[in-house]
């Protein structure tokens, strides 16, 4: 019988399945060649370290030696890490919905020895419960189906395969600001007014919708499309989904208020948040804003830091096998601890003796009467007496820690980073951001110098995806615009290059996850849509924008045309699954470039980081301005030079919402 074979991995997620009795192997050739062999199909199961109902199955049925017999009996069990391997998961996901079954973790799926899914699920019982078979019946199902009616299973196969590879064609139209505009007033029908966010449970933070809205308000004016982000960011800030003891935001909430997380925290998250966290403390000046970037950025610092320079992917949802333990509290364990502080700290933090979660309470300002800034001076005591919290949770067993470096969601980070450096005058924030950059350009997959998309254990686990190129890209430009080193204006350059050389794909203009040199799957992955990460081609679109205003030269902007204008249908029938591909149409009708003299005035600064505007790019200009002077170029056309505050605030608000809108 095959043993399991993951403890020779390096995924943090897959060694947590290496003492299961299933016998365990990685996605590769040798799995593989074992379902040839045995002619036995494969069961497939996909998921990640952080993923609580991936630990509850693994607890239920794959350390239950009876399930686990059945499993190695029957089927070649494979595992992967959707974060290592995203373009495996995004094949096999996608086949779940073929099969009209909704998306989620862990995913479980089941496929011919060529790896041809045919019938897939998520999560499956110990017993049948929840209206799901018990996972035995499922095996039971699946191995008399492969036995019996392998006819009906190439049915199903081929069935899925026609849906995996077939590309809607679209007309290359302009993504013009009537079609952002619409796409915006849409998501305002959806949105929840009070608490923020897409309406109802459970409830993610979405960055990029967020992102969309907040160009929307400045594209068209209309301030109701930032309130609906100010709310969104003001009561995740204050609710449960934010540790307000050691800073960052869980992946989600299970309810409809930002109260209950769902525990895990996430790096990909936590650097959008925080790009978007500077955009509204820039634009409103509000001290919570300001606050929760610092936190979360010592957070990254304190907790997911790893000796390399760069970030863990992420912390676990459980402690210990329970959901949150490290997390929530009781009222006598916070009286015991604050004493005298106790009663003001309670009301604040909605702690009681009936608690607010399952008999205990996670800690949260959602309260009409604390949800605001309490004053510097209460706020400064408050924050005090969390400290003295967070120490004694530090002493409490903590979530388990996914090691693994995973270069789009450091790219992130490090953009998050940038962007509050610059908000706090921190330089320890920028410096982060450059050490974490300088190890992933240094960790090389292959003899020509490229990415790699997963290193863990001092080895590279997973080769580069365009996702890793598009977000090294944009993080690239926020270093040049930061420190003003043409080295990371060469290094976007170069990742430029790389995407065009190894995942363009000439039909649609814009890339394949995966690149053309990449291990052979049952298709090449390919998406018009954000999921886990934001999609490849708008981030690269957006980026390649903002480079062709630095650089003056013509192939980056004519790549990112051909971009979005052929994903203007996509736009129109999936307004959340393309924001990024929408950001960068945004970008593409209002880009501003504009470079400040070495010397310009404090004011003049503050006037561009007030603008907000993720579709403006500021550097410092080593040559060619005027002493104290502001240059502002957009749409292949450079303004007159302005020094004063006064001509420097006209022209900001002339040019905010782009040519498209003058006059």
């Amino acid at each position: 019988m095959t043993r399991n074979r993951l403890a020779e991995t390096a995924s943090p997620y897959l060694r947590q399945h290496a003492n299961n009795p299933v016998a365990w192997q990685p996605w590769d050739e040798t799995a593989l060649a074992e379902a040839r062999h045995r002619d036995v199909p494969i069961h497939l199961s996909i998921g990640y370290s952080a993923c609580h109902w991936c630990h509850v199955m693994a607890h239920e049925s794959f350390s239950d030696p009876a399930t686990a017999a059945v499993l190695n009996e029957g089927f070649v069990n494979i595992k992967v890490d959707r974060e290592e391997r995203p373009d495996i998961d995004q094949i096999y996901m996608r086949a779940l919905a073929a099969l009209g079954e909704p998306g989620g973790w862990p995913l479980t799926m089941f496929l011919t020895p060529a790896g041809e899914p045919f019938w897939g699920g998520t999560y499956f019982p110990p017993e049948p419960r929840y209206g799901r078979p018990s996972f035995r019946q499922v095996l039971g199902a699946i191995t008399e189906a492969w036995d019996k009616k392998r006819d009906t299973i190439e049915t199903n196969t081929a069935a899925i395969l026609q849906r995996l590879r077939h590309r809607p064609q679209h007309d290359p139209l302009p993504a013009d600001a009537p079609v952002l505009d619409a796409a915006a007033a849409q998501l305002l029908t959806i949105w929840d007014h009070q608490a923020g966010g897409i309406n109802g449970a459970p409830k993610f933070p979405q960055a990029p919708v967020l992102d969309l809205l907040w160009r929307a308000s400045i594209r068209t004016g209309t301030d109701s499309y930032r309130d609906a982000v100010l709310v969104t960011l003001q009561t995740m800030s204050q609710g449960g989904i934010y540790d307000h003891l050691g800073g960052g935001f869980a992946r989600y909430t299970v309810d409809d208020a930002w109260l209950v997380p769902h525990f895990e925290k996430m790096l990909s998250d936590n650097g959008q948040l925080l790009s978007l966290l500077c955009l509204a403390a820039e634009r409103t000046g509000s001290p919570i804003f300001r606050q929760r970037v610092s936190e979360t950025c010592d957070w990254l610092l304190r907790e997911m830091l790893l000796p390399e320079g760069a970030f863990a992917a992420s912390l676990d949802a459980d402690t210990e096998g329970e959901e949150g333990a490290t997390y929530v509290w009781t009222a006598e364990e916070l009286q015991d601890l604050l004493g005298a502080d106790f009663d003001a700290f309670a009301e604040i933090y909605d702690v009681s003796h009936a608690g607010n979660w399952e008999g205990k309470t996670i800690l949260n300002r959602l309260a009409p009467h604390s949800a605001a800034w309490l004053g510097d001076d209460r706020e400064a005591g408050l924050r005090a007496i969390r400290e003295r919290l967070r120490q004694h949770r530090d002493k409490r067993p903590q979530p388990g820690r996914d090691y693994k470096i995973l270069t789009d969601w450091n790219a992130v980070a490090i953009s998050g980073l940038v962007q509050a450096a610059q908000l706090l005058s921190r330089p320890d924030l920028l410096a982060a951001a450059e050490r974490a950059f300088a190890f992933l350009g240094s960790v090389a997959d292959g003899p020509d110098g490229s990415l790699c998309h997963a290193w863990a254990d001092g080895r590279v686990t997973a080769s580069p995806l365009a996702t890793d190129y598009a977000q090294m890209m944009r993080s690239a430009l926020d270093l040049y615009a930061a420190t003003g080193s043409p080295g990371y204006l060469a290094a976007a350059s170069d990742y430029f290059t790389r995407l065009e050389t190894d995942y363009l794909d000439s039909d649609s203009n814009a890339y394949h996850l995966s690149a053309k040199t990449a291990e052979t799957l049952i298709t090449r992955p390919y998406s018009d849509s954000d999921e886990a990460m934001p999609n490849a081609s708008g981030v690269a679109a957006e980026a390649a924008i903002r480079l062709s205003l630095v650089t003056g030269e013509p192939r980056y902007a004519a790549r990112a045309r051909a971009i979005i204008e052929n994903f203007r249908s996509a736009i129109i029938r999936n307004i959340i699954g393309t924001a990024s591909h929408q950001a960068a149409a945004d970008t593409q009708l209002r880009a501003r470039h504009v470079s400040l003299a070495p010397d310009a005035a404090p004011e003049l600064q503050a006037l561009v980081h007030a603008e907000a505007d993720p579709a403006l790019l500021c550097d410092v200009a080593a040559e060619g301005l005027a002493p104290g002077a502001l240059r502002l170029c957009d749409q292949e056309r450079c303004h007159p030079d302005v020094s004063g505050s006064g001509e420097a605030r006209a022209l900001l608000a002339a040019t905010r919402r782009g040519v498209a809108r003058e006059g």
